[in-house]
C-alpha cells in the first residue's frame, strides 16, 4: 500500500509527536502491523505536498493500492488541492473509483481552522470516500486513518477478485486471480 500522506506519518510509525519535522522532502517508510487480526505491510510515501516530486508521485500512484488524501484544516489551499489529487489518482489508475480516505490533519488547532469539519465531510461525500480528522499532537485518529485505509483496500480487492472455494485438482492447473496485500 502506498499512501500520499503528510506529517502524521511519524506519529503512526514512532507513536510520538514530532515538533520539528521539516516537510520539505519526500520520504518513504515501511511498517508491519496487524489490522483486524490479519497481517499488513504498509509501504508509506510521505510526499509532504511538494510539487517538485510530481513525476515520482504519478509513478507511486500507478503502483499504489490505496491513498490517504491529507489536507491541513488550518490551510484552505491544501484543502482545495485535494480534488486535483483525487482526479489525478483516478486518471493514472484509469478508474472511476479507488481506495482512498480523506483526512483533515491538525484537528487540534481549532483556533486556526480555515476548513470546517462540515466542509471536509461534504468533500468526502462528493469524492465518495470516508472522511476523518486527525491530530498527531493529541493522538487523534492517526493509527485509525491508516487502519481504515487498509480495510478499504481489502474490501476493494475482495470486490475486484472475490476469494474462490478450494480449487479441484483440474482447477489447480488453471491460472486464477491472486490478490496480494502489501
Amino acid at each position: 500500500m502506498y499512501c500520499l500522506t503528510h506529517t502524521n506519518v511519524f506519529y503512526f510509525l514512532q507513536s510520538y509527536f514530532v515538533t520539528d519535522y521539516d516537510p520539505t522532502i519526500e520520504d518513504s517508510y515501511t511498517k508491519q502491523c496487524v489490522i483486524d487480526e490479519r497481517a499488513a505491510r504498509l509501504d508509506i510515501l510521505d510526499t509532504a505536498g511538494q510539487e517538485e516530486f510530481g513525476a515520482m508521485r504519478e509513478q507511486y500512484m500507478r503502483t499504489g493500492e490505496g491513498f490517504l488524501l491529507v489536507f491541513s484544516v488550518t490551510d484552505r489551499g491544501s484543502f482545495e488541492e485535494i480534488y486535483k489529487f483525487q482526479r489525478q489518482i483516478l486518471r493514472v489508475k484509469d478508474r472511476d473509483e479507488f481506495p482512498m480516505i480523506l483526512v483533515g490533519n491538525k484537528a487540534d488547532l481549532d483556533h486556526q481552522r480555515q476548513v470546517t469539519q462540515e466542509e471536509g465531510q461534504q468533500l468526502a461525500r462528493q469524492l465518495k470516500v470516508t472522511y476523518m480528522e486527525a491530530s498527531a499532537k493529541i493522538r487523534l485518529n492517526v493509527d485509525q486513518a491508516f487502519h481504515e485505509l487498509v480495510r478499504v483496500i481489502r474490501k476493494f480487492q475482495e470486490q475486484e477478485c472475490p476469494p474462490s472455494p478450494e480449487p479441484t485438482r483440474k482447477e489447480k492447473d488453471k491460472k486464477g486471480c491472486h490478490c496480494v496485500i502489501f
